[in-house]
Protein backbone atom coordinates (compact mmCIF):
# COMPACT_ATOMS: atom_id res chain seq x y z
CA UNK A 1 0.00 0.00 0.00
CA UNK A 2 1.55 3.55 -1.35
CA UNK A 3 1.61 5.76 2.01
CA UNK A 4 0.65 9.24 1.58
CA UNK A 5 2.55 12.33 2.31
CA UNK A 6 1.60 14.02 5.21
CA UNK A 7 0.73 17.08 2.86
CA UNK A 8 -2.18 14.58 0.74
CA UNK A 9 -3.54 13.65 4.29
CA UNK A 10 -4.13 17.07 5.21
CA UNK A 11 -5.67 17.91 2.03
CA UNK A 12 -8.41 15.22 1.99
CA UNK A 13 -10.91 16.23 4.38
CA UNK A 14 -13.96 17.91 2.92
CA UNK A 15 -14.11 20.86 5.17
CA UNK A 16 -11.74 22.46 3.35
CA UNK A 17 -12.67 21.85 -0.25
CA UNK A 18 -15.63 23.74 1.17
CA UNK A 19 -13.70 26.75 2.99
CA UNK A 20 -11.39 27.06 -0.49
CA UNK A 21 -14.69 26.81 -2.12
CA UNK A 22 -16.55 29.79 -0.69
CA UNK A 23 -13.76 31.73 -1.53
CA UNK A 24 -13.05 30.92 -5.03
CA UNK A 25 -16.86 31.56 -5.47
CA UNK A 26 -16.07 35.31 -4.36
CA UNK A 27 -12.86 35.43 -6.83
CA UNK A 28 -15.11 34.09 -9.60
CA UNK A 29 -17.91 36.44 -8.89
CA UNK A 30 -15.83 39.43 -9.12
CA UNK A 31 -13.90 38.38 -12.30
CA UNK A 32 -16.99 37.49 -13.85
CA UNK A 33 -18.42 41.14 -13.70
CA UNK A 34 -14.78 42.64 -13.32
CA UNK A 35 -12.24 40.18 -15.55
CA UNK A 36 -9.33 43.12 -15.13
CA UNK A 37 -7.97 45.69 -13.07
CA UNK A 38 -9.42 48.72 -15.60
CA UNK A 39 -13.13 47.33 -15.00
CA UNK A 40 -12.40 46.95 -11.46
CA UNK A 41 -11.43 50.18 -11.14
CA UNK A 42 -14.40 51.13 -12.30
CA UNK A 43 -16.78 49.71 -9.71
CA UNK A 44 -17.65 51.03 -6.33
CA UNK A 45 -16.58 49.83 -3.12
CA UNK A 46 -19.69 48.43 -2.34
CA UNK A 47 -20.03 46.54 -5.99
CA UNK A 48 -17.10 44.91 -5.15
CA UNK A 49 -18.07 44.59 -1.29
CA UNK A 50 -21.44 42.88 -2.83
CA UNK A 51 -19.26 40.69 -4.63
CA UNK A 52 -16.94 39.19 -2.44
CA UNK A 53 -19.27 39.26 0.53
CA UNK A 54 -18.65 35.49 1.23
CA UNK A 55 -14.70 36.05 2.27
CA UNK A 56 -13.98 37.09 5.73
CA UNK A 57 -13.01 40.75 5.72
CA UNK A 58 -14.86 41.34 2.95
CA UNK A 59 -15.30 45.37 3.78
CA UNK A 60 -11.70 45.73 4.00
CA UNK A 61 -11.02 43.59 1.00
CA UNK A 62 -12.98 45.75 -1.40
CA UNK A 63 -11.53 49.10 -0.41
CA UNK A 64 -7.91 47.37 -0.97
CA UNK A 65 -9.10 45.94 -4.10
CA UNK A 66 -10.46 48.95 -5.44
CA UNK A 67 -7.46 50.67 -4.40
CA UNK A 68 -5.04 48.29 -5.64
CA UNK A 69 -7.10 48.10 -9.04
CA UNK A 70 -6.65 52.15 -9.14
CA UNK A 71 -3.07 52.10 -8.72
CA UNK A 72 -2.73 49.42 -11.12
CA UNK A 73 -4.21 51.34 -14.05
CA UNK A 74 -2.88 54.84 -13.54
CA UNK A 75 0.93 53.59 -12.40
CA UNK A 76 1.21 50.37 -14.16
CA UNK A 77 -1.06 50.62 -17.41
CA UNK A 78 -3.42 48.05 -15.57
CA UNK A 79 -0.70 45.19 -15.50
CA UNK A 80 0.69 44.42 -11.83
CA UNK A 81 4.53 43.53 -12.11
CA UNK A 82 5.01 40.33 -10.50
CA UNK A 83 7.32 42.11 -7.91
CA UNK A 84 7.17 41.39 -3.83
CA UNK A 85 7.88 45.22 -3.61
CA UNK A 86 5.83 46.57 -5.19
CA UNK A 87 3.10 44.35 -4.13
CA UNK A 88 3.90 45.18 -0.66
CA UNK A 89 3.41 49.36 -1.42
CA UNK A 90 0.04 48.83 -1.59
CA UNK A 91 -1.99 48.95 1.83
CA UNK A 92 -2.88 45.99 3.22
CA UNK A 93 -0.50 43.68 1.42
CA UNK A 94 2.17 42.17 3.13
CA UNK A 95 4.38 39.49 2.43
CA UNK A 96 1.95 36.70 3.30
CA UNK A 97 -0.41 37.99 0.79
CA UNK A 98 2.68 39.37 -1.60
CA UNK A 99 3.90 35.84 -1.53
CA UNK A 100 0.82 33.99 -2.09
CA UNK A 101 -0.26 36.22 -5.40
CA UNK A 102 3.30 35.75 -7.32
CA UNK A 103 2.98 32.05 -6.21
CA UNK A 104 -0.42 31.77 -7.73
CA UNK A 105 -0.79 34.38 -10.36
CA UNK A 106 2.59 34.38 -11.28
CA UNK A 107 3.79 30.80 -11.01
CA UNK A 108 7.01 32.28 -8.94
CA UNK A 109 8.39 29.70 -6.14
CA UNK A 110 7.23 31.29 -2.94
CA UNK A 111 5.80 30.39 0.83
CA UNK A 112 2.68 32.35 2.34
CA UNK A 113 2.82 32.53 5.91
CA UNK A 114 -0.02 33.58 7.96
CA UNK A 115 -1.04 32.51 11.33
CA UNK A 116 -2.37 28.96 10.57
CA UNK A 117 0.62 27.68 8.47
CA UNK A 118 2.85 29.02 10.99
CA UNK A 119 0.52 27.90 14.33
CA UNK A 120 0.57 23.98 12.13
CA UNK A 121 4.27 23.82 11.32
CA UNK A 122 5.28 24.47 14.70
CA UNK A 123 2.92 22.12 16.17
CA UNK A 124 4.27 19.17 14.27
CA UNK A 125 7.52 20.08 14.98
CA UNK A 126 8.40 21.04 11.21
CA UNK A 127 10.25 24.24 12.14
CA UNK A 128 10.74 26.16 15.44
CA UNK A 129 8.34 28.99 16.70
CA UNK A 130 9.04 32.34 15.49
CA UNK A 131 7.82 35.57 13.13
CA UNK A 132 6.08 34.80 10.13
CA UNK A 133 9.08 36.10 8.06
CA UNK A 134 11.22 33.57 10.22
CA UNK A 135 8.95 30.72 10.10
CA UNK A 136 8.97 30.83 6.02
CA UNK A 137 13.00 31.13 6.49
CA UNK A 138 12.72 27.94 8.59
CA UNK A 139 10.43 26.50 5.49
CA UNK A 140 12.15 27.83 2.62
CA UNK A 141 15.59 25.55 3.96
CA UNK A 142 13.69 22.51 5.02
CA UNK A 143 9.89 21.99 2.30
CA UNK A 144 10.52 20.35 -1.15
CA UNK A 145 9.98 23.69 -3.33
CA UNK A 146 7.26 21.79 -4.98
CA UNK A 147 5.00 22.66 -1.92
CA UNK A 148 6.10 25.81 -1.85
CA UNK A 149 3.16 27.37 -3.72
CA UNK A 150 0.49 24.98 -1.93
CA UNK A 151 1.72 25.08 1.22
CA UNK A 152 -1.17 28.34 2.05
CA UNK A 153 -4.07 26.31 0.09
CA UNK A 154 -3.37 22.97 2.38
CA UNK A 155 -2.80 24.51 5.91
CA UNK A 156 -4.67 27.37 5.73
CA UNK A 157 -8.13 25.54 6.16
CA UNK A 158 -6.45 22.65 7.94
CA UNK A 159 -5.25 25.27 10.95
CA UNK A 160 -8.96 26.68 10.49
CA UNK A 161 -10.63 23.34 11.26
CA UNK A 162 -8.56 20.95 12.62
CA UNK A 163 -5.60 22.30 14.21
CA UNK A 164 -6.69 25.10 15.81
CA UNK A 165 -5.46 27.96 17.90
CA UNK A 166 -7.05 26.52 20.90
CA UNK A 167 -8.01 23.21 21.65
CA UNK A 168 -6.85 21.61 18.39
CA UNK A 169 -8.93 18.19 17.45
CA UNK A 170 -6.21 15.69 17.43
CA UNK A 171 -8.81 13.50 17.95
CA UNK A 172 -10.03 13.70 14.37
CA UNK A 173 -6.32 14.90 12.80
CA UNK A 174 -5.51 12.98 9.78
CA UNK A 175 -1.82 13.22 10.02
CA UNK A 176 -1.79 12.87 14.22
CA UNK A 177 0.89 10.29 13.99
CA UNK A 178 3.32 12.77 12.08
CA UNK A 179 2.62 15.53 14.36
CA UNK A 180 4.75 16.24 17.85
CA UNK A 181 2.11 18.56 19.33
CA UNK A 182 4.54 21.36 20.32
CA UNK A 183 2.34 23.50 22.66
CA UNK A 184 -0.76 21.98 22.96
CA UNK A 185 -1.85 21.64 26.71
CA UNK A 186 -5.01 20.32 26.06
CA UNK A 187 -7.25 19.00 22.73
CA UNK A 188 -10.33 17.87 21.64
Amino acid sequence: MRRCSIFERVDSPPCFSSWWRASSRSAVRLFEKAPDARSIAKLSVKQIDSLISTSTFHETKANQIRAIAVAAVEEFGGELPADSDVLMSFKGVGPKCANLALGVAAGQEHISVDVHVGRVTVRWGYVKAGSADSVRRQLEAKLPRRYWIEINRLLVPFGKHICTGRLPKCSTCPVLEYCRQVGVEAHR
